[in-house]
């Protein structure tokens, strides 16, 4: 999947006015989700990703470890955004996320997430 492709299927999938919020919300999103992310799972995850969008979750993770709301309230930080619509934004980045990397990378990421975060990544082996 090619940069603006993943770009265009966000603010589709969000609904957002232009391709600029789409990157917005996409960039919250990946950097919220590196900083979830332990170890080299976010390099791991980077590598399959556009080289336009890599870089935004790129580098050793912040092995933070906190739950989906907190996740939807630091995008919402980033974002500039109230936190129901970095819900929505974050799930639409979650979705086309699932269909740019392969299902192991996936499963890495879920195993990582736990099962508080199905609501965000779905269930193992939805992605193609």
């Amino acid at each position: 999947m090619k940069g603006d492709q993943f770009i265009a299927e966000v603010r589709n999938l969000a609904d957002l006015a232009n391709n600029e919020e789409a990157e917005k919300a996409t960039r919250a999103t990946l950097e919220t989700l590196r900083e979830r992310l332990a170890g080299n799972e976010p390099s791991n995850l980077a590598a399959q990703l556009p080289p336009e969008i890599a870089p935004y979750v790129e580098g050793s993770g912040g092995q933070d470890s906190f739950g989906v709301d907190e996740f939807y309230s630091r995008a919402a930080q980033k974002e500039g955004i109230s936190q129901d619509e970095a819900a929505k934004h974050t799930r639409a980045v979650a979705t086309v996320l699932q269909t740019a990397v392969t299902g192991g990378e996936l499963d890495d990421v879920r195993s990582q997430l736990g099962n508080e975060y199905k609501e965000l990544f779905g269930q193992p082996g939805a992605s193609v």
